[in-house]
């Protein structure tokens, strides 16, 4: 019993024989703050998911209307001049949206009352300023993409040309830069995977055009 009393006394300010404070009271503030801290945690936390379930649940019942689609039509073509040795085709180049220039055969909207190849004959004298006389269908791609909110499915209609007058001019404000390549170049020439596969009938069509 001395070794218990002594240990409780020893050291303490109030001297041997009186206990010390228990230390554990002086834990209790910090303990209620600690469970008050996590009491509130544990709120707050299971609120959150009943909130993003209630914005969840309103986003479901109300879809984003959906974009119009619209529906157009362009023509153009490869315009090549066989009055040379060698053959060649006129191509224009533009800047896409990254500032690149890139090249691709000339086309453009049809214009009212307009046929497919009326329309590749005008577009393409507009953007190269050679005329040409229509030889074949080239062939047709369709792509969609996305304008002013709305869905776009274009169609364009190509068509193989034959050079019958005119002279090579940049001079549409749509268009950078207008050349003359040789025909074998121009498959290299072309930014589009989907014009470049126009080129496969080429030599079949000129063969048949004489």
């Amino acid at each position: 019993m001395a070794e218990s009393g002594a240990s409780q006394g020893s050291g303490t300010p109030g001297g041997p024989g009186k206990p010390a404070p228990r230390k554990a009271s002086s834990r209790k503030p910090a303990q209620a703050k600690s469970i008050a801290a996590k009491s509130g945690a544990a709120k707050s936390g299971a609120a959150k998911p009943s909130a993003a379930k209630s914005s969840a649940a309103k986003s479901a019942g109300r879809r984003p209307p959906r974009m119009p689609k619209v529906e157009e039509t362009s023509a153009g073509g490869l315009v090549v001049d066989r009055t040379g040795v060698q053959l060649r085709a006129a191509l224009i180049a533009r800047h896409d949206r990254r500032g690149r220039l890139v090249w691709s055969l000339p086309k453009g909207h049809l214009e009212e009352g307009e046929t497919p190849e009326d329309a590749a004959i005008r577009e393409v004298e507009e953007e190269t300023g050679i005329r040409g006389r229509v030889l074949a269908p080239l062939g047709v791609i369709d792509f969609w993409f996305i304008a002013e909110n709305r869905r776009i499915h274009k169609t364009v209609h190509h068509y193989l040309m034959e050079a019958s007058g005119g002279e090579l001019s940049d001079e549409d404000a749509e268009v950078v830069e207008v050349a003359w390549f040789p025909l074998t170049d121009v498959r290299e020439r072309l930014a589009y995977a989907d014009e470049r596969r126009l080129l496969d009938r080429l030599p079949d069509l000129l063969a048949d055009a004489g």
